[in-house]
């Protein structure tokens, strides 16, 4: 039987794994305390080991500690209780102490796995001093200087009991109590969650120090790589990247440490990432790849069960257990595994939310991540959360729990794909590349290099807002319609303004009218309205804005600007039409004149799109729908006309000049006028309901014998009610006729007797329909002569 054949990303990490297993995380050492000599003010000299006396005297001048939460600095101690001494009040003979703590920080630099060639530096933080009971809640170190990579504790010799200081990473975890005869110095990485446990007894008393790195590890690291480790994992990344030649391909190795955006560098890696980090650079070299650092975000969505939850009172409940910044330092808060039983992973997905461009600069961005790019020694199911979310049982879902990770990460690509990779994650990065090469003249490099967008540019301005002057720019420079078309295909047309007019018309003129009608309607794309919300109460900004481009377009150099305004126009009227259409099928008349009404401000801004570039035949469709002899448009040509008097006024406002008022009149509007003049006329001359007449008429529809009972009784204008026996479904029908047409006729049902009853009775809302609507005719009426 043939072995199984092993994925290049699998290789790939099992080799880092054994090239370099996981290493430590914390270490610690000791020393006499005869190299330590510190006073404190109100205290006097501190005598080591510390006396009983003493360290309450030192208690006496400590605050409490605070810690930071949002904008806020608190102090509780139910999450963190201590002493801390300002330090400004401890005086150290630092000559003398260099003596201990130089050699000391060499050899904890060896103990964490940093390479020769870097060291540690201590940079005082605090002094803290923890009386019998006060603890530390678990927490992580936040980075305090761009250099910050761990923590340095020097717990005093003392007596006491408790207090141990624990320290957790990967899964793994060490505890370290205090000496009473010696110094103990115990350093780990700013990412490990650790926590104090309460002082039984005595006093625990420290020194905390941020540790920075001088040097880069990752360099000082490479000097002792094995030759073969290199070309084997150069190998995997030659079979990953043997894919399609016309699709960029990625490999993102996940780090052990977690790093912020401020902390991420090559300089500043931590433990087993620095060698991992050093064995794929050389090999990404020796496979002719880039590679850089970035970050990356990992959700799961887990079924999920609190076991405190019995099934009969199971409910929605949320929390958030996120970290708190705890003076500069962050409590974590549980990792969900341990208050909420996991069952099954639903879902998954990673985001590259930032890497590290040329310069070394933190570049944000948001790319998703294929499970089959990514690799990991450390799984992260070894990893705690950095929050979690649970959603309690909801009636027509499970319970639910999301796990939020961040972790750093090695991203590899070959060479050949370095524009289109660093596009997908930096559109805009990308069309400034290109505009550089144009501007340089290197009109063949930037169509090369453009070229290898085609495979994803479509979704990739996602990532990024794609800014469309730039956009529009390059297409032009381009001189190739097929890229140019490409570059443009994520275009909407709510992102264009009056300022991109200009480019617009050029490029309408130098290729040509097929290609820019095929450019706006990808631009329209479906179901724009929806994204752009036509049906809110005020007119959305964009289509607003539409005469005024459309006026822009006319007014540009380039003789396309037309072409690509009636375009617009002519889009937007299309859309407009098919909503119109759709609203005239709703079986209730007043909901489908509220509809068409609404619609109104909406053809009125088409109608003057039409008038600012001066075409009398764009604006014709719109007004013949408007003319239709329907009662339900007629609303619709009133509102229109309404708008189109506003917008009018609006232009008057502006002190447009007389020539632009000329060139802007709104062609048809006397025809519109004109027939809804008479469509009311033809209204308020029908004769006034009887007030004996209770006739209703139902909309066509079904054409069952329910229906044609319902028919028969609705249209006879003597008869106001009906008892009708009626079986559970058959009711229910007639009722559903009543409500979607939404007559005036109020429908019960008697339940007695076998079947029950169904009482039908027209109610008096017939009258005061009639009554409105002649009155808001009279109304329109008057405003149109006026």
């Amino acid at each position: 039987m043939p072995a199984p054949i092993v994925a290049p990303t699998v290789r790939f990490e099992a080799l880092l794994g054994v090239a370099v297993p996981p290493g430590p995380f914390t270490a610690r050492r000791t020393a006499s305390p005869d190299g330590l000599r510190l006073a404190v003010r109100g205290v006097g000299p501190i005598v080591l080991p510390a006396t009983a006396e003493q360290a309450k005297q030192l208690s006496s001048v400590g605050r409490p500690a605070r810690f930071g939460k949002g904008e806020q600095t608190l102090t509780d101690a139910g999450v963190r209780d201590t002493w801390e001494i300002p330090t400004s009040l401890v005086d150290i003979d630092e000559q003398r102490w260099r003596e201990t703590l130089h050699p000391m920080l060499d050899h904890l630099r060896a103990d964490l796995g940093l390479p020769q060639g870097c060291e540690l530096v201590a940079e005082p933080h605090s002094m803290l001093v923890y009386a019998p009971g006060q603890f530390f809640a678990p927490h992580q170190d936040s980075e305090k200087a761009d250099a910050m990579i761990g923590t340095l504790v020097v717990t005093l010799p003392s007596k006491s009991a408790g207090g141990v200081l624990s320290i957790e990473h990967a899964g793994r975890t060490e505890s370290y109590e205090s000496s009473p005869d010696e110094l103990t110095f115990v350093a780990f990485y700013a990412d490990c969650r650790h926590q104090v446990s309460p002082v039984t007894s005595g006093h625990r008393i420290v020194l905390t120090y941020n540790l920075l790195l001088a040097g880069d590890p990752v360099a000082s690291a490479a000097g002792s790589l094995g030759q073969d480790l290199v070309t084997e994992l150069a190998g995997c990344l030659d079979d990953h990247f043997a894919g399609p030649a016309d699709e960029p391909a990625r490999l993102v190795y996940l780090l052990d440490h977690e790093y912020t955006q401020r902390a991420l560098g090559w300089d500043r890696l931590k433990g087993d990432d620095v060698g991992r980090a050093a064995a794929v650079r050389a090999a990404a070299q020796a496979a002719g790849c880039e590679v850089t650092l970035a970050l990356v975000e990992l959700q799961e969505t887990w079924s999920a069960v609190d076991p405190e939850e019995s099934w009969g009172r199971r409910g929605r409940g949320r929390g958030r257990y996120g970290r708190y910044r705890y003076d500069e330092e962050e409590p974590t808060g549980g990792s969900g595994s341990g208050e909420y039983e996991l069952e099954e992973l639903i879902d998954s997905s990673m985001t590259l939310d930032c890497w590290l461009d040329e310069s070394g600069e933190v570049v944000p961005t948001s790319l998703r991540i294929s499970d089959d790019e990514v690799c990991a020694t450390t799984p992260t199911a070894n990893l705690s959360p950095q929050s979690s979310e649970y959603e309690g049982y909801m009636g027509n879902y499970g319970n639910t729990l999301d796990r939020w990770y961040r972790r750093a990460a090695i991203v590899v690509w070959p060479r050949r794909w370095t524009f289109a990779i660093r596009a997908q994650a930096s559109p805009g990065w990308a069309l400034d590349r290109l505009a550089d090469l144009l501007r340089a003249g290197d009109v063949a490099g930037a169509r090369s290099s453009a070229a290898t967008l085609a495979s994803f540019w479509r979704v990739a301005p996602a990532a990024g807002e794609l800014v469309v002057g730039r956009a529009l720019a390059v297409a032009w420079e381009l001189d190739e319609p097929d890229l140019a078309a490409m570059l443009l295909a994520p275009l909407r047309v709510e992102t264009l303004t009056t300022a991109d007019a200009p480019a617009l018309a050029r490029l309408a003129t130098r290729y040509g009218e097929s290609w820019t009608r095929e450019r706006v309607n990808g631009w329209f794309g479906r179901n724009w309205l929806t994204r752009a919300p036509l049906f809110d109460k005020q007119t959305p900004d964009w289509l607003a804005s539409l005469p005024a481009m459309c006026a822009a377009l006319r007014a540009a150099p380039d003789a396309g600007g037309v072409l690509v305004g009636r375009l617009l126009v002519a889009g937007v009227w299309s859309e407009l039409h098919g909503r119109a259409r759709g609203m005239l099928t709703y079986p209730a008349a007043r909901d489908r004149r509220k509809y068409l009404a609404d619609l109104g401000p909406q053809i009125a801004v088409v109608l003057a799109g039409a008038a600012s570039l001066g075409t009398a035949d764009l604006a014709d469709p719109a007004v013949e729908f408007l003319c239709r002899d329907e009662d339900d448009v007629l609303g619709c040509a009133m509102s229109t006309l309404r708008a189109t008097r506003a917008t009018a006024a609006d232009r008057q406002a502006t002190h447009a000049t007389a020539a632009d008022q000329a060139g802007q009149q709104v062609t048809g509007l006397d025809t519109l006028t004109a027939h809804v003049a008479r469509r009311l006329e033809q209204q308020l001359a029908r004769p006034v309901r009887a007030a004996d007449d209770w006739s209703v008429e139902l909309p066509k529809g079904c054409d069952c014998e329910l229906c044609t009972t319902l028919v028969a009784f609705l249209g006879d204008p003597a008869r106001r009610t009906f008892e009708w026996p009626l079986a559970e479904q058959r009711r229910r029908h007639v009722h559903s006729r009543i409500d979607q047409a939404d007559l005036p006729v109020d429908h019960q049902t008697r339940r007695s007797g076998r079947p029950y009853t169904l009482v039908l009775r027209k109610t008096d809302a017939l009258f005061d329909r009639e009554r409105e609507a002649r009155r808001r005719a009279q109304e329109d009426l008057a405003w149109l002569t006026h």
